[in-house]
């Protein structure tokens, strides 16, 4: 696959996921924990394959540091890193709210999680659009 339309590609996931989450989102509100799990779960397997894509695909892979940022470090360097710290959190949340539907069918506690998701995704997805694809088209 050609960057340019990798790009093009993860940006579409990115409103794939917004959707997902945005169904996990309703049937919260509706106190619907069936519908809300099974959204979560989409949602958190979706997640994981693009998150893959994009540190497979697109992100250097962190030097000998794993995700500590070094003493001195490149622009580019700092953001790849910065960018898979992200995923991190995200994938982590995601995964929490699941287990929180799955194994103990806690949806006032998945509610209560899922502000900082939507905020960190929110921002994640921005800043990817904004300072990473372009440089991949």
């Amino acid at each position: 696959m050609d960057v340019a339309p990798l790009a093009a590609f993860l940006e579409r996931e990115h409103r794939d996921l917004d959707a997902l989450f945005g169904r996990f989102l309703a049937a919260a509100s509706n106190a619907d924990a069936a519908a809300a799990r099974d959204a979560i779960t989409a949602f958190d397997d979706a997640l994981a394959r693009h998150t893959e894509i994009e540190e497979t695909r697109v992100l250097a892979a962190p030097a000998g540091h794993k995700l500590a940022p070094p003493e001195s470090e490149a622009q580019e360097a700092r953001l790849h890193r910065e960018l898979r710290l992200e995923h991190v959190q995200v994938r982590e949340l995601s995964a929490m709210i699941r287990r929180l539907l799955e194994e103990k069918g806690d949806l006032e506690g998945a509610r209560r999680l899922a502000g900082n998701l939507a905020r960190r995704w929110d921002a994640h997805t921005t800043r990817e659009e904004r300072e990473l694809f372009p440089s991949l088209r």
